[in-house]
């Protein structure tokens, strides 16, 4: 007889979601699920407003990663009225979505994923959150971590109006130019946060790296890792870059299959649905969907921070580029070994406090020019930026008045949605050895989606704007009257 273990709700990540494990008469994992039982509508409701609206419409998506769609949104929105922005508008953009990315690594990091490692994986629930990484790294530590939160934040509520939902983002660039007292004041948390980011790498090094059950936990092929292909952004001189480039693709052995501009994106991606998840699953077009399945003939790949680093040839900035090189020292390129997520958004961590310090030490920075009135008549436009999760992009299409016809979004972890499901699965079939499952090994089976940091409700979409619902209705004995469905 079949049996049924459901992890619900999953903990520590944004959104909601569930796993669903049916083990043999043995205890054998016949099959795994992740599901996701969300829905947002955002692509429907946008239709119909004025598209210079969805840059503070879209934000709304989610309340962790509103830059990412804000910025994608605005460089949408750019190309519907194909109108560029001012040299130092485009530097505001990148500096706050720099300033982003530090923040949102931190967020993921210390109150999300640390536990698992500076707790423990087996450790009780109670303590595997953020209070129990502070009660062991220390008050002091744990003051760091919020200070340089709290930096982050203030950087962008400077920039863009508020954190979380910033409204900056224009038609051509920005909608206010910065003082130079508040360079000034954002030049000093940056330069804090630069070392910060430099400490976190050399705790993680202390924690894990040179923890041997950790290292071989992470290193271990039997539990966390997949061979796939991976997709991200890099720039001219094929360096990781979160806001603007071109995107690579490489094949599990790193050979190179793509480098395109976002706006062909539908030449090579396409999306496939499961009747078991709201989520959709994208893949390589040109590949073609063989389901969930590692190797260079599945069409299954990766985004977010490892495959980011795996697709480049290293990092923008000097720091940055030094754990780059260690990171790959110590393992391989290209590295499959999911855990090692983690390691690569620490990189990552440091090269966005790098390089927002870099922007605002620009003499730029602080011009007046910050704004390209739009002129031509707005049509449709494609919007592409690497959000902490993963490669985004937003599509619209206008009317001559530019209100929105058609919207589409294809959210960060729609990229790693297949991913997921295969992670999850393989860390089942290896942890569970018998019948009696305990809170330990659920919460290791669960460590198997954390790296990738995933945000279901910004990855719930549906382009017709309804969801498969089925409706019984029963008499005041409890027996079913009525049935109505919509598939």
């Amino acid at each position: 007889m079949t049996r049924k273990i459901e992890i619900e709700p999953i903990t520590r990540l944004e959104g909601h979601g569930k796993i669903a494990i049916f083990l043999d008469d043995t205890g054998k994992v016949e099959n795994a699920y992740f599901q996701v039982p969300e829905l947002r509508g955002f692509e429907e409701f946008c239709k119909g407003r004025p598209v210079e609206e969805l840059p503070r419409i879209t934000p709304r998506i989610c309340g962790v990663c509103p830059w990412a769609h804000h910025m994608a949104s605005t460089k949408t929105v750019d190309a519907v009225y194909n109108v560029k922005p001012t040299s130092a508008a485009k530097k505001i953009r990148e500096l706050a979505y720099n300033a982003f990315f530090f923040a949102d690594h931190l967020l993921h990091f210390y109150y999300l994923a640390a536990a698992d490692f500076v707790v423990g994986p087996t450790a009780p629930p109670g303590e595997r959150n953020i209070l129990g990484a502070i009660a062991k790294l220390g008050i002091e530590k744990g003051k760091e971590v919020i200070k340089h939160r709290i930096y982050g934040e203030d950087i962008l509520r400077i920039i863009g109006g508020k954190p979380q939902h910033p409204v900056c983002g224009l038609p051509g660039g920005v909608s206010k130019p910065l003082t130079k007292e508040e360079r000034n004041e954002i030049e000093e948390k940056l330069k804090s946060c630069v070392e910060f980011a430099k400490f976190t790498l050399k705790l993680f090094d202390d924690l894990v790296l040179k923890n041997k059950q950790y290292l071989d936990l992470i290193l271990s092929k039997d539990v966390y890792y997949h061979e796939t292909n991976y997709m991200g952004m890099v720039d001219e001189n094929d360096k990781v870059n979160f806001y603007d480039g071109k995107l690579k693709v490489i094949d599990p052995s790193g050979k190179e299959l793509y480098k395109f501009d976002g706006r062909d994106y539908n030449e090579y991606l396409s999306e496939h649905m499961e009747e078991w998840s709201y989520i959709k699953f994208l893949y390589l077009k040109k590949i073609g969907w063989k389901g969930f399945v590692d190797g260079a003939e599945s069409g299954v790949y990766r985004v977010a921070p490892l495959a980011r680093l795996n697709v480049a040839s290293g990092m923008n900035t000097p720091e940055a580029q030094a754990a780059y090189e260690q990171m790959f020292a110590t393992i391989p390129k290209p590295i499959h070994h999911t855990q090692v997520f983690h390691w690569a958004r620490l990189v990552e961590m440091l090269n966005a406090a790098e390089r927002a310090l870099e922007l605002i030490r620009d003499p730029e920075i602080t011009s007046p020019d910050v704004h390209n009135v739009p002129t031509e008549t707005p049509h449709e436009g494609i919007g592409v930026v690497e959000a902490p999760r993963g490669t985004l992009f937003h599509h619209y299409v206008t009317d001559k008045n530019g209100i929105i016809e058609r919207a589409n979004l294809l959210v960060a972890t729609l990229n790693n949605s297949a991913p997921i499901c295969m992670s999850i699965k393989k860390a089942a079939e290896a942890l569970i050895k018998g019948p009696e499952v305990d809170e330990g090994v659920l919460n290791m089976i669960e460590m198997a989606f954390r790296p990738y940091d995933p945000c279901f409700g910004c990855a719930t979409h549906s382009l017709p704007g309804e969801m498969p619902m089925q409706v019984t209705i029963f008499d005041s004995q409890g027996k079913p009257i009525r049935e109505l469905r919509r598939d």
